[in-house]
């Protein structure tokens, strides 16, 4: 049983390294554009966050919560805001 699955492991792996490559990417047309546009635009809705008087200052924030009564929402991110590192 096991000498069949070595030579059908490689097989698989040979048809995946070997197989067709991926199509070539499509150029977006200035026709579509305007639609792909409004298609990955965030809508209003989505964009409510940004409507929040964010404070870049912990210290400030600390100050206003205890003032208010109100707790801390920290949103904190380590390295490349994009991800790229």
């Amino acid at each position: 049983m096991k000498r069949a699955f070595i030579p059908a492991l490689f097989l698989g792996l040979a048809l995946v390294l070997w197989g067709d490559p991926a199509p070539a990417a499509v150029p977006i047309q200035p026709d579509q554009l305007a639609k792909l546009h409004a298609l990955i635009k965030p809508r209003k809705s989505e964009d409510r966050w940004a409507e929040i008087p964010w404070l870049a200052s912990l210290w400030q924030a600390r100050q206003e919560a205890a003032k208010q009564g109100k707790p801390i929402l920290l949103w904190e991110m380590d390295g490349h805001p994009l991800g790229c590192t």
